[in-house]
């Protein structure tokens, strides 16, 4: 009987030394699977932040703020000046001048009158300049020719000619005495005077229209 109870005492003995050694310090089980780590945040911008630029915000593609272009905004060139075309001939550009362009033998008398571009640039006239005889019985202005006026472009330096046309005086009078030409380029109101290179006088007329005539641009030869 004394020997059983040694046993008994021995065994109990033993299980609880295992028991012990089982265990920590503080009595929790190591053998127990310990719990899951959470998973720490970011400290650099939170969840998700590597999707948007911190520096440029998503998706700036180079452009500035206001949606323009990084580079200088739209891309407009600059304008060709007056809707594409070139500019009129001013009087303060033009030299001009008169000769007598008179062909012997003809029952009218012609002066040639030049216009030569000095204005530094290629610039337009198109129509009829305006033309006017000083007289001594007043303003005698020229009657156009009803001819097709075109459109020249005239070239820095270079030079166009107009017609003008008058009945030269063989009644033996006097007649009407022209004491200067005064020439209005077209589509100016800028008036240039000149001597008269033509004949002295003009037949007098019976009142009823103007004997002279004018020609538009180009309608006669450079110089004559």
């Amino acid at each position: 009987m004394r020997v059983r109870k040694l046993t008994l005492a021995a065994m109990a003995l033993a299980a609880g030394l295992s028991l012990t050694a089982c265990q920590n310090d503080d009595g929790t089980d190591q053998s127990a699977t310990p719990p899951a780590a959470s998973a720490p945040s970011s400290s650099d911008g939170g969840s998700g932040s590597a999707g948007s630029d911190q520096e440029g915000g998503t998706g700036s593609g180079g452009k500035t703020p206001n949606g323009s272009d990084a580079t200088g905004g739209s891309g407009g060139s600059g304008g060709s000046g007056e809707d594409g075309k070139t500019a009129k001939c001013r009087t303060d550009e033009l030299e001009i001048t008169a000769i007598d362009a008179t062909v012997g033998g003809d029952d009218r008398g012609t002066v040639a009158v030049d216009l030569k571009n000095g204005g530094g640039r290629d610039c337009t006239l198109e129509g009829y300049a305006g033309v006017d005889l000083k007289t001594n019985a007043g303003t005698l202005s020229a009657e156009r020719t009803g001819e097709q006026a075109p459109t020249i472009v005239l070239a820095d330096g270079d030079t166009v000619t107009f017609g003008i046309t008058y009945p030269v005086n063989d009644t033996g009078g006097s007649g009407v005495r022209i004491t200067g030409l005064v020439v209005t380029p077209p589509n100016e109101t800028k008036s240039v005077t000149l001597d008269w290179p033509g004949a002295a006088g003009l037949p007098v007329t019976d009142g009823s229209g103007t004997p002279v005539q004018v020609g538009p641009m180009g309608s006669a030869g450079q110089g004559g």
